[in-house]
């Protein structure tokens, strides 16, 4: 996972440490890396109209994983969320002095830290996947890459270990589809990032709980492998 997506889980988990309860969590987890705005022109720049297959099925996956974590907690299979005392008392200061000069240069600067944070993860990808397309054999896509059921299993396995943010895994995904011809194969590699990356499990499992780490990746992967067959067969 990058520095994005690092962004994203910190965010997720002041989410939780401000009340918000566990499968609304998840669910932001999950779905946050292909409801933005970059990663939307990305994948539509990069697979035309089947980005939209893409990001369908990743808010799906999202929104039946948070049902099933309701599920589990109303049953006490996972941790309680976190029960938070709200203030009645609210600070207007900020509105009532409002600086229009000081808010708009603070928003140039977040949306300039932003896009050189894009930027340099994109590079990184698209310098990935110039050296796959130019160094790594064909036949190893179609040998151990391929559409079969080990080919994306293998693909899981791999894209689980490197850690490359949903920006810069969009042109690797790309390659990864142009040597193998099918959408399953590039799916679970974008989605390999967000359901078994390390960082994210190891960060739930010491700010929420243990139960809730182990269950992400037992709901999650099997959706997802699913998906990434169904693609392979019918797309």
């Amino acid at each position: 996972m990058s520095a994005c997506s690092h962004g994203i889980l910190a965010i997720a988990m002041q989410l939780y440490k401000k009340g918000a309860r566990i499968p609304v969590v998840i669910t932001f987890l999950l779905a946050t890396p292909w409801a933005n705005l970059p990663i939307t022109i990305l994948l539509f720049g990069f697979f035309g109209w089947k980005a939209f297959i893409f990001i369908l099925t990743a808010m799906v996956i999202a929104i039946v994983t948070g049902i099933i974590f309701t599920i589990l907690e109303k049953n006490k299979l996972i941790e309680e969320s976190k029960i938070v005392n709200q203030s009645t008392y609210y600070d207007w200061a900020n509105i009532k002095f409002f600086n229009f000069k000081q808010s708009v240069n603070g928003v140039l600067r977040g949306s300039l830290n932003l896009a050189n944070m894009i930027l340099w993860w994109l590079l990184i990808g698209v310098f990935i996947s110039a050296l796959i397309g130019a160094y790594l054999p064909t036949n190893i896509f179609q040998d151990y890459l391929n559409s079969s059921v080990s080919g994306i299993l293998l693909t899981l396995l791999f894209a689980s270990i490197i850690e490359v943010c949903s920006e810069g895994s969009s042109p690797i995904a790309f390659e990864i589809y142009k040597q193998v011809g099918t959408l399953g194969n590039p799916f679970i590699f974008l989605m390999a990032g967000v359901v078994t990356d390390y960082t994210e499990i190891g960060l739930i499992w010491t700010t929420i709980g243990k139960r809730t780490a182990i269950w992400l990746p037992i709901i999650t992967v099997p959706f997802v492998l699913i998906a990434a067959i169904l693609f392979n067969l019918y797309l």
